[in-house]
């Protein structure tokens, strides 16, 4: 078993969206494919700077093969959706 984790940083007026397209629409599509499973999100405590927030988005993956067949078939699409709602306001890292 693998844990895939993203972590983001957003300005702190983009997190709550943020968050609630994460864990009601994101998550439950990912779920919804049968390749991840058990999501996580995660608020990083550790982050000096006060007008950003940071997240770390987890879930459990059989395979790094099985990764790569949830990126190519839905994992890019979310990611493009994710660039579309908040533009380069959010950065993410895998």
């Amino acid at each position: 078993m693998i844990v895939y984790n993203t972590t983001y940083t957003m300005p702190v007026n983009d997190a709550r969206d943020f968050v609630i397209w994460v864990t009601q629409s994101m998550m439950p599509q990912v779920e919804q494919s049968g390749l991840l499973s058990q999501p996580r999100l995660l608020r990083i405590l550790s982050h000096h700077d006060q007008e950003t927030e940071c997240f770390s988005l987890q879930f459990e993956v059989e395979s790094t093969a099985t990764l790569h067949r949830w990126y190519t078939q839905q994992g890019a699409a979310l990611q493009q959706e994710l660039t579309k709602m908040f533009d380069e306001r959010i950065v993410g890292f895998s």
